[in-house]
């Protein structure tokens, strides 16, 4: 039997499938999560919108009644609400894919799935969500670094609380959002393509043409710099990709 404690980590599934919603449920419940379901995209939204701090995750079915997904996750990040969203799918496309990262997605999860790779998804969201992401050797210059904190700009970011701020104004990022910029912090100075940071950050190891990076692109500069038409930081790179540095120059 499993016990709810403060630390509960509480996950939203929004599924249509009622056998397949209520399984979920009992074998989250089992692993020591609270569980709610939801069957339609509105009613997802409004839990969402009455407790946005309350719900730690979305397991976000696609084809849903009325209001598909990748709606359901536009208006989540439209709203502000950067909770982590792992998609349940029967698609199967590299196209529906990128879609869903384009709403705001996290990650990506086929049906029919395995109970333990789905598991395994939930945990690793969560802990990205609470330490900022995943490390890597790190060779930035010019910069402040402290133990897992970065400053650059008129920013500071804490990898371990996933807290960023800009001039002191707190500023709330998704998962996806925060690996990206891990990547690029990671590889500062470096000219990174748009193939490798989805393949990296997206795990997309091929994809057809898409904007999804140059989308989240934008989020970032919109996010960090002082004049998003003109980045000093996230530099477009032309026919090569992108170059983020720390002390900022021209594009």
């Amino acid at each position: 039997m499993s016990f709810l404690t403060q630390d509960t980590k509480h996950i939203l599934v929004v599924e249509d499938e009622q056998h397949l919603a209520i399984g979920i449920k009992y074998n989250f419940e089992a692993e020591g999560y609270r569980v709610s379901l939801a069957g339609d995209g509105p009613t997802a939204l409004k839990l969402l919108q009455d407790d946005p701090q309350g719900i730690d995750l979305v397991i976000l079915d696609l084809m849903l009644p009325g209001m598909s997904g990748y709606a359901v996750c536009e208006a989540l990040r439209e709203a502000g609400n950067d909770v982590p969203v792992l998609m349940l799918t029967a698609r199967t496309l590299i196209e529906d894919r990128v879609r869903g990262f384009d709403m705001g997605a996290d990650q990506y999860l086929a049906k029919p799935f395995e109970l333990e790779e789905l598991l395994a998804m939930v945990r690793n969201l969560l802990v990205r969500r609470a330490r900022g992401g995943v490390a890597t050797n790190s060779k930035h210059t010019g910069s402040k670094r402290t133990g897992d904190t970065f400053e650059f700009g008129r920013a500071k970011i804490n990898f371990d609380t996933f807290q960023v701020t800009v001039d002191a104004r707190s500023v709330r990022l998704t998962t996806m959002e925060m690996k990206l910029l891990r990547y690029f912090i990671d590889n500062e100075g470096s000219v990174v393509s748009r193939g490798e940071l989805l393949e990296h950050v997206w795990g997309l190891a091929s994809a057809p043409t898409t904007r999804t990076v140059d989308n989240f692109i934008v989020r970032l500069r919109r996010c960090f710099e002082e004049d998003p038409a003109h980045p000093r930081h996230f530099l477009s790179v032309r026919g090569a990709g992108y170059r983020f540095v720390s002390q900022g120059e021209d594009a």
